[in-house]
């Protein structure tokens, strides 16, 4: 009983939504004010993505621990944005962290994953997004395995697997 209260507890914290704002260059950076290839308005993704996937991609929400297809998924291929495609983490890298999301030490190239501060629940955190559209992915931890010692904690729903031929 203890366990799923602490996992109640837990995921209540997360779930609240991440638009935090930091200053760069002194202004407010939020997921709204950055820059991505991909723009679509609102309308256009809420269009595209079915309710929970632009609640978690759009709007920083997460799935519930232990709850998400991907979590034990060890399949090998590459895991994708979910709303735009692009290739983002290598089942090569991908763990069993224990922490009730699918997690990699490493996304696939320097340039797939854009990190931004996150201040949101009370807490201090490193928000992943997707780089070409914006996506909220999840955040990264400096708890993982070697060789990096990160942790990238992604929410399944956000993600699309692509199976290696």
């Amino acid at each position: 009983m203890k366990q799923i209260t602490v996992i109640v507890l837990l995921t209540g914290f997360v779930i609240s939504a991440c638009k935090s704002q930091h200053k760069e260059s002194g202004k407010a950076v939020t997921i709204e004010t950055m820059e991505f290839d991909i723009k679509k308005s609102e309308e256009e993704w809420k269009s595209s993505l079915s309710p929970e996937e632009y609640q978690v991609l759009r709007q920083c929400g997460t799935e519930y621990a232990f709850t998400g297809e991907y979590y034990m998924h060890f399949e090998d291929g590459t895991y994708n944005c979910k709303a735009c495609g692009n290739p983002l983490f290598s089942s090569e890298t991908k763990y069993k962290s224990g922490s009730g999301w699918p997690s990699f030490y490493k996304p696939i190239n320097d340039n797939c994953i854009t990190e931004k501060e996150d201040r949101s629940s009370g807490m201090v955190r490193i928000e992943i997004v997707c780089s070409k559209c914006g996506g909220h992915l999840g955040h990264v931890f400096p708890d993982g395995p070697r060789p990096t010692g990160l942790r990238y904690c992604v929410n399944s729903i956000s993600l699309d697997f692509d199976e290696k031929e």
